[in-house]
């Protein structure tokens, strides 16, 4: 599974994607899905989008962004937004631009990501035969946290509280993990492939 977004689909301006270039806020996997980013953006409560900020961006100035972006509605385009976000974000520039995390927040809000991938792992483990293998290439905290903890608790025979005496779960591993940490891209890789730095992958094996 590599749970990267197209490449193709970031450097697309219509896609809405990316705050580098003027394009719509779309930001929708599939054109049929109904809702769109600029849906979120222009009718969400405060604190919902807040929320969203948080969670799925892990953005320090979730609050004061999700104000700006009330105060500033409507919205329409990605760099609209990204104007808004820089100016509420006291236009802090580190290693990333400051409207990163807003746009991959609601990327994963408008597409539904880390509940398909939730969903989904099972389904993968479900589908291997004895002694095949996932793989799974996430590229932010969010998603490898979901990875990680699901090859942990799927690779025990019990998951029961750790205060608890006696197991009453059941459970049985069903995998047993290959990678305890996550692989890495090299600094060779990192320079001919700037993108593949924030990758992670791990593998785990089905008993």
């Amino acid at each position: 599974m590599d749970l990267g977004v197209s490449s193709m689909q970031i450097d697309t301006p219509s896609r809405g994607f990316s705050f580098q270039s003027e394009g719509p806020l779309d930001m929708r996997f599939d054109p049929s899905q109904p809702t769109t980013a600029a849906d979120l953006v222009n009718q969400l409560p405060e604190d919902e989008l807040a929320r969203i900020l948080w969670e799925y961006g892990e953005e320090p100035h979730s609050r004061r962004i999700a104000r700006g972006i009330v105060q500033s509605r409507p919205i329409h385009t990605t760099r609209q937004l990204a104007e808004v976000v820089q100016k509420h974000s006291r236009g802090e520039r580190g290693r990333i631009h400051p409207a990163t995390r807003t746009f991959q927040a609601l990327r994963i809000a408008v597409n539904e990501e880390l509940q398909a991938l939730t969903e989904t792992l099972p389904q993968a483990v479900e589908a291997l035969a004895p002694g095949g293998r996932l793989a799974v290439i996430s590229f932010h905290s969010l998603e490898d946290r979901i990875v990680k903890q699901f090859f942990r608790r799927e690779s025990r025979d019990c998951i029961c509280p750790p205060d608890q005496p006696v197991c009453t779960c059941g459970h049985k591993a069903s995998i047993v993990e290959i990678t305890r940490k996550p692989i890495e891209a090299t600094p060779e890789e990192v320079q001919f492939n700037p993108r593949s730095r924030s990758a992670r992958l791990r593998v785990a094996e089905k008993i």
